[in-house]
Order: structure tokens, then sequence, then C-alpha cells
């Protein structure tokens, strides 16, 4: 048995959600990857400082997606999507402040801004797409 079966019959017997099967969460999972390859561009003497705070930012989205799908609730869920837009709008405001200090080029700032963007949009309209389902019943 495959793990990724046996992690869907999991999810299946105890009636979680595969966080794997969401666009969003697959797709900030990326973004992680862009923004560590970003700050790889950082000077040395950032290591501990914005540039820890914004891989802190941008691991956080996904992970909370995941941990949010963990859990029984819609409402609970809901509330960890509020986390990770959260973080998404702190890594945008990093990102943005690492850019206007130049510690980091635009271009490839402004390319993982488009993406973010994107992120927040889908992980509202999931949080709204759950609303409706919830008032529905």
């Amino acid at each position: 048995m495959t793990l990724t079966l046996t992690f869907t019959l999991i999810f299946t017997w105890f009636g979680m959600r595969n966080f794997r099967n969401y666009k969003i969460w697959q797709e900030s999972l990326d973004l992680v990857a862009d923004v560590y390859k970003l700050i790889a561009l950082f000077p040395p003497e950032e290591k501990y400082g914005l540039r820890s705070q914004i891989a802190r930012a941008a691991v956080s989205i996904p992970s909370n997606i995941a941990e949010g799908s963990s859990r029984k609730s819609e409402q609970e869920f809901i509330r960890y999507l509020e986390i990770s837009i959260g973080s998404a709008f702190e890594l945008e405001t990093q990102l943005l402040i690492a850019q206007k200090l130049n510690l980091i080029p635009k271009e490839p700032v402004n390319l993982i801004l488009q993406k973010l963007d994107q992120i927040q949009q889908q992980i509202h309209n999931l949080m709204i797409s759950i609303q409706k389902n919830q008032s529905k019943t």
C-alpha cells in the first residue's frame, strides 16, 4: 500500500479533509519554495532579522491550511484559514519592507507578490464557500 493511499484511507475513515487536495495548499507550498530562493539573496547580516521573519510567514501559510483541514468543525477550519491569510498579508508586508530597503531585487519580489495575491484571494474564497455551505445545513 502506498503512502498516499494510506493517507487517503485515514482521511476517509476519520472524516478529515485531505489538505493535499486543496489547490491553495499546493500553490502556497510552491510559494514557500519561491520565497526561500528569494531570501537566499539577502545579505548575511539579515539571516536572523527580516529574512527569518519572511521564511516563518511563508511557511505558516500552507502549514495552517494543513492543520485546519484536520479540524472536525467547519468553523475551526475557517479559523485556521484566517490565520493562514493573516500570514499571507504579513508576508506581503515583509516583502514590501525588504524591497523598500533594497535588500532584494524588485522583479522577483513582484512575481512573488502576484502569486501571493492569488493565494490570498483563493483562501478568502474558500472561507466564503465554507461559510455558505454551513448556512445551508
